[in-house]
């Protein structure tokens, strides 16, 4: 059985509300907030090269995404104003995290509570 691959219908950052949103063919429609992009980014800085190699990120409740660059036909990439830019974000991993939202960003916070980290208000 062929599957199709997500494919976006607009993309649009929300500077003042520090979100991303994205639309998509088969009418899913997701937010996520600068934060959770930047969290979760697909770069091996982040996820690491192997399975439990991922660094967990703190401190990045006030991140800014500064600019968005196209990779080729399938991903954007964002830059942000901490100077992580190396995170390409495929449609299928935007579908992915926009789907599983609520279940990544809580098993974030438990991360971060397990790190002894307080998340800070952001401004």
């Amino acid at each position: 059985m062929k599957t199709t691959k997500p494919k976006p219908t607009e993309i649009s950052l929300h500077n003042k509300s520090r979100v991303l949103r994205i639309s998509f063919e088969d009418g899913a429609s997701f937010e996520m907030s600068y934060e959770f992009l930047r969290v979760h980014s697909p770069s091996a800085e982040v996820q690491g090269h192997g399975p439990g190699q991922g660094t967990l990120q703190l401190a990045k409740e006030n991140v800014m995404i500064t600019g968005v660059e196209p990779v080729g036909s399938y991903a954007i990439q964002p830059v942000f104003d901490d100077g992580h830019d190396t995170g390409i974000y495929s449609w299928e991993t935007l579908y992915d995290l926009g789907k599983n939202r609520d279940r990544y960003w809580q098993e974030y916070l438990e991360r971060l509570k397990a790190a002894g980290y307080q998340r800070q208000a952001p401004a």
